[in-house]
């Protein structure tokens, strides 16, 4: 199996990689919408990742908090791979983290739940080492002091919105690279070929920021001015057909092909054996592809959100490959509670699977419901539903309790029998690209169309195996 590969090499495991220290940015308030703070925030200390799980308003097992809630189920392929959060009051009082990570091959459960607890993380630490570069004036842009910061905007042709975004792009995208530099160099974590998608989103106030990579979505219920409820894909399936994507890998070597038992699913295969297979291009860990096109480097964008805009879906491609964008947001937007809305969704998914594909294994299933006006139910609504409204451990996988270095669990590889359906979405993104080693930005404004028909496909085909007279250090 490959898993010998990724930890040949020496491993730089200091006490920033397993227990990355955060210290958010404290002294100049971080308050983005320029309110004052009526009380200490949990962001004003240090955070490790040992501290996590008692962090309040930090929820990542099936529940709910002020303004959103959570589910996740697992498939019928083994442990599920599923992992999800929400962080509320994640810098200040207006800020919001979300994110959903989707593992695939053996230890895709534990890269999943690594990437969920490390990388918002990294993106606090950024924020404070950005805040500690530019100190003085630019603090004011973090604290939405434009009079302070006026002079500054005015002489740089940026608006504060337009500065916000350069430092929430450069947040995203720093924080993804480290968060896959340290997958790399985890003593105890083999990610050779096993990794996550991520689709992560940061409100702030009226400001929504995203990154992802992957083919986990994130849409949005929004109301037209006929006042209907309908379905806005904030992110795109970051798929090998995809032709930037399809030229990226085939500059590096790699190959990217569909198999003839499944014409329409396009993968990415090493240039010298016909696997892993990968069905997506960009993700954490698979270091088995990345000097051969796979990158972890997000897709990042952001938008402006209005008062028609009503909720904020994100959820792994269990939801997505038999429930269609209309039918997520009908279901969310219907739902007789707001605390049951994910829950619902998962169930609705669920009997879709069993309908449509009953010869198929279900995936797992994550998904995210972050509400845009701040409002929740009653809490008596929601513990009719069953669920907990404590932060609790992690119970999806089965195991008492989560470890990075998996050694309470036995993963194993598990086929993943899952439907594609046929898509057709108009983006226009902020996109990086990789050439060379530099890193360019690039804007798009094309329409793709995604995969025709239905066709039944893993996240990996097999594993690579290398002979003797390969040197690992190759890879």
């Amino acid at each position: 199996m490959g898993g010998c590969v990724s930890t040949s090499s020496k491993s730089i495991c200091s006490s920033r990689s397993n227990g990355e220290m955060a210290a958010p940015p404290s002294c100049a308030g971080i308050g983005f919408c320029g309110k004052k703070r009526s009380k200490r925030l949990f962001s004003d200390h240090v955070v490790t990742l040992q501290q996590l799980p008692s962090i309040p308003n930090r929820i990542f097992s099936n529940g709910k908090s002020r303004t959103s809630c959570i589910f996740t189920q697992q498939g019928r392929k083994g442990i599920n791979q599923d992992a999800m959060i929400v962080w509320e009051d994640f810098i200040s009082e207006d800020v919001t983290f979300c994110g959903v990570f989707d593992g695939h091959g053996p230890y895709g459960h534990l890269v999943a739940r690594k990437v969920r607890d490390a990388l918002p993380l990294k993106l606090l630490s950024y924020l404070h080492s950005c805040e500690a570069r530019r100190n003085g004036s630019s603090a004011a842009c973090f604290r939405g002091n434009t009079k302070a910061d006026g002079g500054d905007l005015q002489k740089d042709g940026l608006t504060e919105d337009n500065k916000l975004d350069l430092i929430w792009r450069e947040a995203f995208l720093k924080s993804y690279k480290a968060m896959d530099k340290e997958l790399r160099s985890h003593p105890n974590l083999d990610c050779f070929c096993s990794g996550s998608t991520a689709v992560t989103i940061v409100k702030q106030g009226s400001n929504l920021f995203m990154g992802n990579i992957g083919d986990s979505r994130a849409i949005m219920g929004s109301r037209d001015s006929n006042d209907s409820m309908v379905a806005i894909q904030l992110t795109v399936d970051l798929k090998p057909d995809l032709p930037r994507e399809a030229e990226r890998i085939k500059r590096c070597k790699g190959r990217v092909f569909a198999l003839q038992d499944e014409p329409e699913v396009p993968r990415v295969w090493l240039p010298f054996d016909d696997a892993p297979g990968l069905a997506m291009a960009r993700a954490f860990g698979d270091f088995c592809l990345k000097e051969y096109g796979v990158i972890s480097i997000p897709e990042y964008s952001h938008r402006l959100l209005t008062d028609r805009d009503q909720f904020i879906v994100l959820a792994s491609d269990g939801v997505w490959d038999v429930l269609s964008n209309e039918e997520v947001v009908e279901i969310v937007s219907s739902a007789p509670a707001r605390a049951s809305a994910a829950r619902n969704l998962v169930d609705a998914a669920a009997r879709e699977w069993k309908l449509k594909y009953p010869t198929s294994k279900m995936d797992d299933c994550a998904v995210v419901c972050l509400f845009l006006d701040g409002k929740m139910d009653s809490e008596s609504d929601y513990d009719e539903q069953g669920f907990s409204t404590a932060t609790l451990q992690s119970n999806h996988s089965g195991a008492a309790v989560e470890s990075d270095d998996g050694q309470n669990s036995e993963p194993s590889l598990q086929r993943n029998f899952t439907v594609r359906s046929s898509e057709s979405e108009s983006y226009k993104k902020q996109t990086v690209e990789v050439e060379g080693n530099a890193e360019t930005l690039v804007a798009e404004d094309q329409t793709w169309s995604g995969l025709e028909g239905v066709t039944r496909v893993n996240s990996l085909v097999q594993l690579p195996r290398f002979s003797e007279e390969r040197p690992r250090n190759e890879m």
